[in-house]
Protein backbone atom coordinates (compact mmCIF):
# COMPACT_ATOMS: atom_id res chain seq x y z
CA UNK A 1 0.00 0.00 0.00
CA UNK A 2 1.52 3.16 -1.21
CA UNK A 3 2.03 6.15 1.91
CA UNK A 4 -1.12 7.98 0.06
CA UNK A 5 -3.07 5.24 0.60
CA UNK A 6 -2.68 4.86 4.33
CA UNK A 7 -2.85 8.57 4.67
CA UNK A 8 -6.24 8.28 2.96
CA UNK A 9 -7.27 5.12 5.20
CA UNK A 10 -6.29 6.71 8.61
CA UNK A 11 -8.46 10.51 6.98
CA UNK A 12 -11.37 7.61 6.47
CA UNK A 13 -11.22 6.47 9.81
CA UNK A 14 -10.58 9.71 11.84
CA UNK A 15 -13.40 11.09 9.67
CA UNK A 16 -15.65 8.38 10.48
CA UNK A 17 -14.94 7.89 14.37
CA UNK A 18 -15.04 11.75 14.86
CA UNK A 19 -19.13 11.34 13.16
CA UNK A 20 -20.16 8.72 15.40
CA UNK A 21 -19.09 10.62 18.67
CA UNK A 22 -20.09 14.31 16.84
CA UNK A 23 -23.87 13.26 16.56
CA UNK A 24 -23.88 11.77 19.88
CA UNK A 25 -22.88 14.98 21.03
CA UNK A 26 -24.98 16.64 18.88
CA UNK A 27 -27.57 14.65 20.54
CA UNK A 28 -26.88 16.62 23.86
CA UNK A 29 -27.07 20.21 22.65
CA UNK A 30 -29.93 19.96 20.51
CA UNK A 31 -31.84 18.68 23.99
CA UNK A 32 -29.96 21.13 26.24
CA UNK A 33 -31.16 23.83 23.67
CA UNK A 34 -34.64 22.69 23.54
CA UNK A 35 -35.06 22.94 27.30
CA UNK A 36 -33.66 25.89 27.96
CA UNK A 37 -30.22 25.34 29.54
CA UNK A 38 -27.13 26.91 28.99
CA UNK A 39 -24.29 25.93 26.95
CA UNK A 40 -21.45 27.59 27.12
CA UNK A 41 -19.54 25.88 24.80
CA UNK A 42 -19.82 22.54 21.65
CA UNK A 43 -16.49 21.74 20.81
CA UNK A 44 -15.73 19.26 17.73
CA UNK A 45 -12.37 17.63 18.86
CA UNK A 46 -10.50 18.20 22.03
CA UNK A 47 -7.25 19.93 23.44
CA UNK A 48 -6.84 23.86 22.93
CA UNK A 49 -9.37 25.27 20.32
CA UNK A 50 -7.38 26.02 17.20
CA UNK A 51 -10.33 28.15 16.18
CA UNK A 52 -13.81 28.95 17.95
CA UNK A 53 -16.54 31.61 17.64
CA UNK A 54 -19.47 32.90 19.45
CA UNK A 55 -22.26 32.73 18.08
CA UNK A 56 -26.26 33.31 20.36
CA UNK A 57 -23.87 32.75 23.73
CA UNK A 58 -22.35 29.59 22.04
CA UNK A 59 -19.10 28.82 21.70
CA UNK A 60 -18.08 26.83 18.75
CA UNK A 61 -14.94 25.38 18.69
CA UNK A 62 -12.68 23.61 16.64
CA UNK A 63 -9.96 21.75 19.11
CA UNK A 64 -6.27 20.03 17.88
CA UNK A 65 -7.19 16.93 19.32
CA UNK A 66 -8.74 14.87 16.09
CA UNK A 67 -10.80 12.48 18.80
CA UNK A 68 -14.84 13.38 19.56
CA UNK A 69 -16.32 16.45 20.61
CA UNK A 70 -18.04 17.75 24.02
CA UNK A 71 -20.48 20.01 25.09
CA UNK A 72 -20.24 22.68 28.10
CA UNK A 73 -23.54 22.44 30.06
CA UNK A 74 -22.78 24.56 33.67
CA UNK A 75 -26.01 23.54 34.90
CA UNK A 76 -26.05 19.22 34.69
CA UNK A 77 -23.47 18.99 37.58
CA UNK A 78 -21.15 20.32 39.88
CA UNK A 79 -17.44 18.63 38.82
CA UNK A 80 -14.91 21.78 40.12
CA UNK A 81 -12.87 19.23 41.26
CA UNK A 82 -12.59 17.75 38.18
CA UNK A 83 -12.35 20.68 35.44
CA UNK A 84 -10.85 23.22 38.47
CA UNK A 85 -11.91 25.90 40.10
CA UNK A 86 -10.84 28.18 37.27
CA UNK A 87 -13.38 28.47 34.71
CA UNK A 88 -11.15 26.95 31.90
CA UNK A 89 -12.76 24.31 29.94
CA UNK A 90 -9.25 23.45 27.60
CA UNK A 91 -7.40 19.73 28.11
CA UNK A 92 -9.58 18.73 31.23
CA UNK A 93 -10.63 15.49 32.48
CA UNK A 94 -14.23 14.85 31.82
CA UNK A 95 -17.47 12.18 31.56
CA UNK A 96 -17.75 10.57 28.21
CA UNK A 97 -19.95 12.38 27.01
CA UNK A 98 -18.78 15.58 28.22
CA UNK A 99 -20.98 17.91 29.66
CA UNK A 100 -18.46 19.71 31.39
CA UNK A 101 -18.70 21.86 33.97
CA UNK A 102 -17.29 25.02 33.83
CA UNK A 103 -17.77 28.50 31.49
CA UNK A 104 -15.79 31.14 29.19
CA UNK A 105 -12.29 32.65 30.57
CA UNK A 106 -12.61 34.72 33.55
CA UNK A 107 -16.15 33.61 34.38
CA UNK A 108 -16.28 33.82 38.21
CA UNK A 109 -17.92 30.80 40.34
CA UNK A 110 -20.49 33.15 41.57
CA UNK A 111 -21.64 33.98 38.21
CA UNK A 112 -22.55 30.41 37.87
CA UNK A 113 -23.90 30.14 40.56
CA UNK A 114 -27.06 32.30 39.64
CA UNK A 115 -28.10 30.31 36.94
CA UNK A 116 -31.28 29.31 37.06
CA UNK A 117 -31.89 25.30 38.78
CA UNK A 118 -32.66 22.47 35.96
CA UNK A 119 -35.34 19.98 36.41
CA UNK A 120 -34.48 16.67 36.70
CA UNK A 121 -36.99 16.03 33.53
CA UNK A 122 -34.83 18.47 32.18
CA UNK A 123 -31.77 16.62 32.78
CA UNK A 124 -33.06 13.22 31.93
CA UNK A 125 -33.91 14.83 28.65
CA UNK A 126 -30.69 16.36 27.74
CA UNK A 127 -28.40 12.78 29.29
CA UNK A 128 -30.75 10.57 27.56
CA UNK A 129 -30.70 12.60 24.26
CA UNK A 130 -26.76 11.35 23.29
CA UNK A 131 -27.81 7.44 23.41
CA UNK A 132 -30.59 8.55 21.44
CA UNK A 133 -29.23 10.43 18.70
CA UNK A 134 -26.06 6.99 18.73
CA UNK A 135 -29.54 5.04 18.41
CA UNK A 136 -30.93 6.51 15.32
CA UNK A 137 -27.90 6.56 13.52
CA UNK A 138 -27.52 3.19 13.80
CA UNK A 139 -30.81 2.86 11.94
CA UNK A 140 -29.93 5.48 9.68
CA UNK A 141 -26.53 3.21 8.92
CA UNK A 142 -29.15 0.06 9.07
CA UNK A 143 -30.96 1.24 6.54
CA UNK A 144 -28.14 1.90 4.55
CA UNK A 145 -26.73 -1.56 4.83
CA UNK A 146 -30.62 -2.49 4.04
CA UNK A 147 -30.06 -1.00 0.44
CA UNK A 148 -26.83 -1.83 -0.82
CA UNK A 149 -26.23 -5.26 1.48
CA UNK A 150 -23.30 -6.15 3.55
CA UNK A 151 -20.42 -9.01 1.81
CA UNK A 152 -20.81 -12.74 2.61
CA UNK A 153 -19.78 -15.83 1.99
CA UNK A 154 -19.81 -19.41 2.08
CA UNK A 155 -17.44 -19.46 5.07
CA UNK A 156 -19.64 -17.08 7.16
CA UNK A 157 -22.35 -19.48 7.26
CA UNK A 158 -20.79 -22.79 7.71
CA UNK A 159 -19.50 -24.29 10.43
CA UNK A 160 -17.34 -27.21 8.32
CA UNK A 161 -14.28 -28.24 10.09
CA UNK A 162 -11.13 -27.10 8.24
CA UNK A 163 -8.62 -28.26 9.74
CA UNK A 164 -7.42 -29.95 13.46
CA UNK A 165 -4.53 -30.24 15.08
CA UNK A 166 -4.24 -34.00 15.39
CA UNK A 167 -2.07 -33.39 18.74
CA UNK A 168 -4.94 -31.15 20.38
CA UNK A 169 -8.04 -31.53 22.16
CA UNK A 170 -10.24 -32.03 19.21
CA UNK A 171 -8.30 -34.20 17.39
CA UNK A 172 -7.48 -36.50 20.55
CA UNK A 173 -11.64 -35.77 21.05
CA UNK A 174 -11.82 -37.64 17.50
CA UNK A 175 -13.41 -34.64 15.38
CA UNK A 176 -12.02 -34.23 11.68
CA UNK A 177 -11.73 -31.97 9.13
CA UNK A 178 -14.88 -32.21 7.18
CA UNK A 179 -16.79 -32.64 10.00
CA UNK A 180 -19.90 -30.05 10.28
CA UNK A 181 -20.53 -28.74 13.98
CA UNK A 182 -24.42 -28.91 14.90
CA UNK A 183 -23.81 -28.04 19.15
CA UNK A 184 -21.15 -26.83 20.99
CA UNK A 185 -21.70 -26.96 24.92
CA UNK A 186 -25.19 -27.92 24.40
CA UNK A 187 -25.82 -24.48 21.92
CA UNK A 188 -26.78 -24.98 18.21
CA UNK A 189 -24.10 -22.97 16.27
CA UNK A 190 -25.22 -21.60 13.02
CA UNK A 191 -21.42 -19.80 12.01
CA UNK A 192 -17.77 -20.71 12.82
CA UNK A 193 -16.63 -16.94 13.55
CA UNK A 194 -17.86 -14.21 12.13
CA UNK A 195 -18.44 -10.62 14.61
CA UNK A 196 -21.89 -10.38 12.96
CA UNK A 197 -23.38 -13.18 14.89
CA UNK A 198 -20.90 -14.00 17.84
CA UNK A 199 -23.67 -15.81 19.97
CA UNK A 200 -24.12 -18.30 17.77
CA UNK A 201 -21.09 -19.00 16.31
CA UNK A 202 -18.35 -21.97 17.10
CA UNK A 203 -15.57 -19.49 18.52
CA UNK A 204 -18.28 -17.73 20.72
CA UNK A 205 -19.38 -20.75 21.96
CA UNK A 206 -15.84 -22.53 22.40
CA UNK A 207 -14.58 -19.19 24.63
CA UNK A 208 -17.81 -18.95 26.69
CA UNK A 209 -17.59 -22.66 27.57
CA UNK A 210 -17.50 -23.57 31.25
CA UNK A 211 -17.26 -27.51 31.85
CA UNK A 212 -14.26 -29.12 32.11
CA UNK A 213 -14.87 -30.80 29.14
CA UNK A 214 -16.67 -28.92 25.89
CA UNK A 215 -19.59 -31.70 23.87
CA UNK A 216 -19.37 -31.21 20.34
CA UNK A 217 -22.21 -32.54 18.36
CA UNK A 218 -21.14 -33.18 14.54
CA UNK A 219 -22.46 -34.46 11.79
CA UNK A 220 -19.76 -36.83 9.64
CA UNK A 221 -21.29 -39.09 6.47
CA UNK A 222 -25.10 -38.53 7.12
CA UNK A 223 -24.24 -39.75 11.22
CA UNK A 224 -24.54 -37.54 14.23
CA UNK A 225 -22.04 -37.99 16.88
CA UNK A 226 -20.69 -36.24 20.02
CA UNK A 227 -17.12 -35.90 21.14
CA UNK A 228 -15.95 -34.09 24.26
CA UNK A 229 -12.85 -32.14 24.52
CA UNK A 230 -11.10 -30.87 27.04
CA UNK A 231 -10.07 -27.24 25.98
CA UNK A 232 -6.63 -25.57 26.71
CA UNK A 233 -4.91 -21.80 27.30
CA UNK A 234 -2.29 -20.84 25.13
CA UNK A 235 0.40 -19.44 27.64
CA UNK A 236 -0.03 -15.88 27.78
CA UNK A 237 3.05 -13.75 27.62
CA UNK A 238 3.95 -11.92 31.01
CA UNK A 239 6.55 -9.73 32.17
CA UNK A 240 8.75 -10.31 35.91
CA UNK A 241 8.96 -6.87 37.65
CA UNK A 242 11.75 -7.75 40.13
CA UNK A 243 11.33 -11.77 40.32
CA UNK A 244 8.36 -10.92 42.62
CA UNK A 245 5.05 -10.48 40.11
CA UNK A 246 4.36 -11.61 36.77
CA UNK A 247 2.59 -8.52 34.54
CA UNK A 248 0.87 -9.81 31.90
CA UNK A 249 1.68 -7.97 28.63
CA UNK A 250 -0.78 -9.28 26.44
CA UNK A 251 -4.55 -10.25 27.05
CA UNK A 252 -5.15 -13.45 28.91
CA UNK A 253 -5.63 -16.52 26.55
CA UNK A 254 -9.31 -17.60 26.06
CA UNK A 255 -10.00 -21.38 25.74
CA UNK A 256 -9.01 -23.42 22.82
CA UNK A 257 -9.61 -26.20 20.90
CA UNK A 258 -7.17 -26.52 17.91
CA UNK A 259 -9.17 -25.81 14.71
CA UNK A 260 -10.01 -23.54 12.00
CA UNK A 261 -12.66 -22.96 9.85
CA UNK A 262 -12.75 -24.46 6.26
CA UNK A 263 -12.15 -22.72 3.72
CA UNK A 264 -10.79 -23.00 0.10
CA UNK A 265 -7.07 -23.41 -0.04
CA UNK A 266 -6.77 -21.59 -3.24
CA UNK A 267 -2.99 -20.16 -4.31
CA UNK A 268 -2.68 -16.12 -4.15
CA UNK A 269 1.52 -15.57 -3.58
CA UNK A 270 4.49 -18.06 -5.10
CA UNK A 271 8.10 -17.23 -4.16
CA UNK A 272 10.36 -17.36 -7.07
CA UNK A 273 12.91 -20.05 -7.12
CA UNK A 274 10.84 -21.91 -4.87
CA UNK A 275 9.63 -25.58 -4.68
CA UNK A 276 6.25 -24.49 -6.00
CA UNK A 277 7.14 -22.28 -8.55
CA UNK A 278 9.54 -24.42 -9.95
CA UNK A 279 6.86 -27.28 -9.82
CA UNK A 280 4.46 -24.63 -12.06
CA UNK A 281 1.73 -23.69 -9.82
CA UNK A 282 0.82 -20.16 -10.08
CA UNK A 283 -2.10 -17.39 -8.72
CA UNK A 284 -5.21 -18.86 -8.61
CA UNK A 285 -4.51 -22.68 -8.45
CA UNK A 286 -6.69 -24.53 -5.71
CA UNK A 287 -4.97 -27.07 -3.89
CA UNK A 288 -7.97 -29.82 -3.23
CA UNK A 289 -5.15 -32.56 -1.39
CA UNK A 290 -2.36 -33.86 0.19
CA UNK A 291 -0.66 -36.59 -0.39
CA UNK A 292 -4.01 -38.01 -1.98
CA UNK A 293 -6.20 -36.81 1.35
CA UNK A 294 -8.59 -34.81 0.73
CA UNK A 295 -7.99 -30.79 2.75
CA UNK A 296 -10.90 -28.32 3.76
CA UNK A 297 -8.50 -25.52 4.25
CA UNK A 298 -4.70 -24.07 3.35
CA UNK A 299 -3.90 -24.86 7.05
CA UNK A 300 -3.25 -28.56 6.30
CA UNK A 301 -0.55 -27.52 3.96
CA UNK A 302 0.80 -25.41 6.25
CA UNK A 303 0.84 -27.84 9.10
CA UNK A 304 2.43 -29.98 6.40
CA UNK A 305 5.34 -27.81 5.87
CA UNK A 306 5.47 -27.22 9.82
CA UNK A 307 5.35 -31.62 10.22
CA UNK A 308 8.99 -32.05 8.53
CA UNK A 309 10.88 -29.29 10.85
CA UNK A 310 11.80 -31.82 13.26
CA UNK A 311 12.24 -34.62 10.92
CA UNK A 312 13.55 -35.35 6.94
CA UNK A 313 11.95 -34.09 4.64
CA UNK A 314 9.63 -35.88 2.71
CA UNK A 315 8.87 -35.07 -0.90
CA UNK A 316 4.61 -33.78 -0.56
CA UNK A 317 1.95 -34.46 -3.59
CA UNK A 318 -0.32 -31.76 -4.09
CA UNK A 319 -3.61 -32.16 -6.03
CA UNK A 320 -4.12 -29.46 -7.90
CA UNK A 321 -7.45 -27.93 -9.42
CA UNK A 322 -7.12 -25.29 -12.17
CA UNK A 323 -10.33 -24.35 -14.03
CA UNK A 324 -11.67 -27.05 -15.44
CA UNK A 325 -8.32 -29.22 -14.98
CA UNK A 326 -6.70 -31.48 -12.40
CA UNK A 327 -3.39 -32.82 -11.82
CA UNK A 328 -0.87 -33.58 -9.20
CA UNK A 329 2.83 -32.29 -8.07
CA UNK A 330 5.47 -33.79 -6.28
CA UNK A 331 7.55 -30.78 -4.57
CA UNK A 332 10.13 -31.37 -1.83
CA UNK A 333 10.23 -28.28 0.38
CA UNK A 334 13.44 -26.80 1.11
CA UNK A 335 15.65 -23.82 3.32
CA UNK A 336 15.01 -20.75 1.50
CA UNK A 337 18.56 -18.11 1.86
CA UNK A 338 16.82 -15.84 3.90
CA UNK A 339 15.59 -15.60 6.95
CA UNK A 340 17.73 -18.10 7.82
CA UNK A 341 16.18 -19.36 11.07
CA UNK A 342 12.93 -20.85 9.13
CA UNK A 343 12.26 -24.23 8.77
CA UNK A 344 12.31 -26.17 4.77
CA UNK A 345 8.84 -24.20 2.92
CA UNK A 346 7.20 -25.29 -0.33
CA UNK A 347 7.00 -21.17 -1.38
CA UNK A 348 3.51 -20.73 -1.28
CA UNK A 349 3.95 -17.41 0.46
CA UNK A 350 -0.26 -16.36 0.71
CA UNK A 351 -3.50 -17.39 0.18
CA UNK A 352 -6.58 -16.28 -1.37
CA UNK A 353 -9.48 -15.51 0.37
CA UNK A 354 -13.15 -16.78 -0.01
CA UNK A 355 -13.80 -15.57 -3.53
CA UNK A 356 -17.73 -16.55 -3.75
CA UNK A 357 -19.18 -13.49 -2.23
CA UNK A 358 -22.50 -12.83 -2.60
CA UNK A 359 -24.38 -9.39 -0.88
CA UNK A 360 -27.22 -9.82 1.63
CA UNK A 361 -29.88 -7.50 2.57
CA UNK A 362 -30.86 -7.80 6.14
CA UNK A 363 -33.64 -5.86 7.01
CA UNK A 364 -32.41 -3.19 9.85
CA UNK A 365 -34.50 -5.18 12.41
CA UNK A 366 -32.29 -7.82 12.09
CA UNK A 367 -29.11 -5.25 12.38
CA UNK A 368 -30.06 -3.70 15.20
CA UNK A 369 -31.54 -7.55 17.37
CA UNK A 370 -28.08 -8.65 16.15
CA UNK A 371 -25.90 -5.44 17.59
CA UNK A 372 -27.85 -5.67 20.53
CA UNK A 373 -27.75 -9.35 21.38
CA UNK A 374 -23.89 -8.97 21.15
CA UNK A 375 -23.82 -6.63 23.87
CA UNK A 376 -25.93 -7.84 25.90
CA UNK A 377 -24.29 -11.58 25.50
CA UNK A 378 -20.75 -10.12 26.10
CA UNK A 379 -22.29 -8.58 29.51
CA UNK A 380 -23.53 -11.91 30.35
CA UNK A 381 -20.46 -13.53 29.98
CA UNK A 382 -18.28 -10.52 31.68
CA UNK A 383 -20.37 -11.52 35.00
CA UNK A 384 -20.46 -15.34 34.18
CA UNK A 385 -19.14 -16.51 37.80
CA UNK A 386 -18.15 -19.79 36.06
CA UNK A 387 -16.95 -17.81 32.78
CA UNK A 388 -13.51 -16.46 31.69
CA UNK A 389 -14.19 -13.84 29.91
CA UNK A 390 -13.32 -10.40 31.69
CA UNK A 391 -12.64 -6.37 31.03
CA UNK A 392 -9.11 -7.71 29.56
CA UNK A 393 -10.91 -9.17 26.70
CA UNK A 394 -12.97 -6.01 25.72
CA UNK A 395 -11.80 -3.62 23.35
CA UNK A 396 -11.96 -0.17 23.12
CA UNK A 397 -11.29 3.04 20.99
CA UNK A 398 -7.56 1.53 19.63
CA UNK A 399 -9.39 -1.61 18.71
CA UNK A 400 -12.25 0.25 17.26
CA UNK A 401 -9.52 2.70 15.10
CA UNK A 402 -7.87 -0.93 14.13
CA UNK A 403 -11.10 -2.77 13.06
CA UNK A 404 -12.22 0.38 11.08
CA UNK A 405 -8.41 0.41 9.17
CA UNK A 406 -8.56 -2.84 7.98
CA UNK A 407 -12.53 -2.81 6.74
CA UNK A 408 -11.22 0.19 4.66
CA UNK A 409 -8.43 -1.66 3.28
CA UNK A 410 -10.71 -4.10 1.76
CA UNK A 411 -12.15 -3.54 -1.82
CA UNK A 412 -15.70 -3.89 -0.62
CA UNK A 413 -14.72 -2.33 2.96
CA UNK A 414 -17.30 0.45 2.52
CA UNK A 415 -20.36 -1.84 3.10
CA UNK A 416 -18.94 -3.50 5.57
CA UNK A 417 -17.60 0.02 7.40
CA UNK A 418 -21.34 0.85 7.35
CA UNK A 419 -22.11 -2.80 9.00
CA UNK A 420 -19.72 -2.11 11.37
CA UNK A 421 -20.99 1.08 12.25
CA UNK A 422 -24.50 -0.04 12.93
CA UNK A 423 -22.67 -2.59 15.89
CA UNK A 424 -20.79 0.23 17.03
CA UNK A 425 -23.69 3.07 17.31
CA UNK A 426 -25.85 0.48 19.02
CA UNK A 427 -23.24 -0.74 21.74
CA UNK A 428 -22.41 3.02 22.19
CA UNK A 429 -25.87 4.20 22.79
CA UNK A 430 -26.22 0.82 25.37
CA UNK A 431 -23.37 1.53 27.01
CA UNK A 432 -23.93 4.95 27.62
CA UNK A 433 -27.14 3.82 29.59
CA UNK A 434 -25.38 1.99 31.88
CA UNK A 435 -26.30 3.90 35.45
CA UNK A 436 -22.87 4.52 36.56
CA UNK A 437 -22.11 8.47 37.77
CA UNK A 438 -19.84 9.39 34.61
CA UNK A 439 -21.84 8.03 31.62
CA UNK A 440 -25.22 9.07 30.79
CA UNK A 441 -27.01 6.42 32.65
CA UNK A 442 -25.46 7.73 35.26
CA UNK A 443 -26.82 11.33 34.49
CA UNK A 444 -30.52 9.69 34.85
CA UNK A 445 -30.07 7.51 37.89
CA UNK A 446 -29.27 10.95 39.86
CA UNK A 447 -31.60 13.17 37.98
CA UNK A 448 -33.94 10.08 39.40
CA UNK A 449 -33.05 10.15 42.93
CA UNK A 450 -33.15 14.10 42.93
CA UNK A 451 -36.89 13.70 41.58
CA UNK A 452 -37.36 11.38 44.60
CA UNK A 453 -36.15 13.21 47.17
CA UNK A 454 -36.84 16.61 45.42
CA UNK A 455 -33.70 17.91 45.71
CA UNK A 456 -29.87 17.67 44.15
CA UNK A 457 -27.67 15.17 44.95
CA UNK A 458 -25.15 17.07 47.92
CA UNK A 459 -22.37 18.95 45.07
CA UNK A 460 -19.83 17.42 47.66
CA UNK A 461 -20.66 13.42 47.73
CA UNK A 462 -21.28 14.41 43.97
CA UNK A 463 -17.78 15.89 43.30
CA UNK A 464 -16.23 12.92 45.32
CA UNK A 465 -18.35 10.16 43.30
CA UNK A 466 -18.15 11.60 39.96
CA UNK A 467 -14.40 11.90 39.96
CA UNK A 468 -13.86 8.46 41.84
CA UNK A 469 -15.57 6.77 38.67
CA UNK A 470 -13.81 9.43 36.61
CA UNK A 471 -10.72 8.43 37.66
CA UNK A 472 -11.45 4.09 37.19
CA UNK A 473 -13.14 5.23 33.48
CA UNK A 474 -9.82 6.77 32.42
CA UNK A 475 -7.64 3.99 34.16
CA UNK A 476 -10.00 1.08 32.30
CA UNK A 477 -9.58 3.48 28.38
CA UNK A 478 -5.46 3.26 29.52
CA UNK A 479 -6.09 -0.45 30.54
CA UNK A 480 -7.67 -1.63 27.52
CA UNK A 481 -5.84 0.54 25.33
CA UNK A 482 -2.63 -0.86 26.23
CA UNK A 483 -3.98 -4.06 25.57
CA UNK A 484 -5.68 -3.18 21.99
CA UNK A 485 -2.09 -1.53 20.87
CA UNK A 486 -0.46 -4.48 21.49
CA UNK A 487 -2.23 -6.60 19.84
CA UNK A 488 -2.15 -4.38 16.76
CA UNK A 489 1.97 -4.14 17.19
CA UNK A 490 1.94 -7.87 17.39
CA UNK A 491 -0.17 -7.76 14.02
CA UNK A 492 1.73 -5.80 12.35
CA UNK A 493 4.86 -7.22 13.18
CA UNK A 494 3.35 -10.73 12.11
CA UNK A 495 2.48 -8.94 8.91
CA UNK A 496 5.55 -7.54 7.95
CA UNK A 497 7.95 -10.65 8.31
CA UNK A 498 11.33 -10.85 6.23
CA UNK A 499 11.02 -11.23 2.69
CA UNK A 500 11.31 -15.16 2.28
CA UNK A 501 14.25 -15.45 -0.88
CA UNK A 502 14.94 -18.75 -2.70
CA UNK A 503 18.28 -19.55 -4.07
CA UNK A 504 18.09 -19.99 -8.16
CA UNK A 505 17.39 -23.85 -8.98
CA UNK A 506 20.84 -25.16 -10.48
Amino acid sequence: MTILRYIFVAFEVVLLFNLLIGVHELGHFLAARWRGLKVDRFAIWFGKPIWKKKINGVEYALGWIPAGGYVALPQMAAMEIIEGKSGKLEEKVVEPWSERVGGEKGETQAARETLPNVSPLDKIVVAFAGPLFSFLLAILFAVVVWGVGKPSNEADNSTVVGWVDPTGPAGKAGLRPGDTILEVDGHAVKHFSPLSSMMDSVTWRIVTSTGTNIAIKYVRDGKEETVYATPFHRKTQVFNLFGLIDIPIERKALRQILITSASKATIFEVATNSPAAIAGLKTGDEIVAVNGEKIYSFTAVLAAEDAMSNSVVQPITLSIRRGTESFDRELLAVKPLSPTNVTPLLGIMSWQGDTNTTLVHPSPLEQIQVSAGQIFNTFHALFSHNGEIGVQQLGGAVMIIRVYSNLFQDEDGWRRVLWFSVILNVNLALLNMLPLPVLDGGHITLSLIEAVRRRPVSAKILNFIQTGFAALLIFFMVYIAFFDTGDWLRSARANHEQPVVFAPAK
